[in-house]
């Protein structure tokens, strides 16, 4: 299929197949998609936290509303932001450029310093805000490479973070989850499988200047 067969052929899947299992190469590509995710200055501050444990996520069903989504899945992916963020991720970011492009001092010192002052200069709300739409990218960026790979996803932002962050321990490793990712193979009987996607058309919602 091509990339827009693809595209047409996902959706968010509401009824999963909880008997088939992601393979450990899908659920990596999966990883590494989201490593790659391409982010706002380069500064990753999001976590993707992968839950097998079908007890734990059996746990996290009422928590989300009821969506069994979350359970039946084959993994549970939460996209998570941290709770702070400082000049120490920009100091952790800058170390990996040298380590990686062995870039010297002297070229990153006035990008790491205009970082730095940029960082440090945003209120505690914005840095949550800027985080989060993050998340966002990292999200779009998943159900892409889920739709190319033949993998079914359904995004969510219905849950309470605060209980699903205290049952996963996030808070304790200061993060906060702001979406969820069920990711795996939907069932036979899930009959918005054969729903036509309902889209404007392009002429609507392209601008050509």
């Amino acid at each position: 299929m091509s990339i827009i067969e693809k595209l047409n052929w996902r959706y968010a899947t509401k009824k999963f197949n909880h008997t088939e299992k992601l393979s450990k190469e899908q659920l990596n590509t999966l990883k590494e998609a989201f490593n790659l995710t391409a982010l706002s200055y380069g500064l990753q501050t999001l976590k993707m936290v992968v839950v097998e444990d079908k007890i734990k996520r059996e746990k996290l069903v009422g928590m989300s509303y009821g969506q069994r989504q979350v359970a039946d899945a084959s993994h549970l992916l939460v996209l998570c932001i941290q709770t702070e963020i400082d000049e120490k991720d920009v100091d952790e970011h800058f170390e990996t450029i040298k380590t990686i492009r062995n870039t010297p001092d002297a070229i990153l010192s006035p990008f790491k310093a205009q970082l730095q002052s940029s960082i440090n200069e945003m209120t505690v709300t914005k840095k949550v805000d800027w985080a989060t739409r993050q998340a966002y990218i990292a999200l779009g960026n998943l159900m892409t490479v889920c739709a190319v790979e033949g993998i079914d996803s359904c995004p969510m932002e219905g849950f309470v973070p605060k209980e699903l962050d205290a049952a996963l321990g996030l808070d304790k490793l200061g993060l906060t989850s702001v979406l969820l990712l069920p990711v795996g193979f939907r069932a036979e009987d899930d009959m918005f499988s054969g729903f036509k996607k309902v889209r404007k058309s392009i002429s609507k919602t392209v601008i050509e200047l």
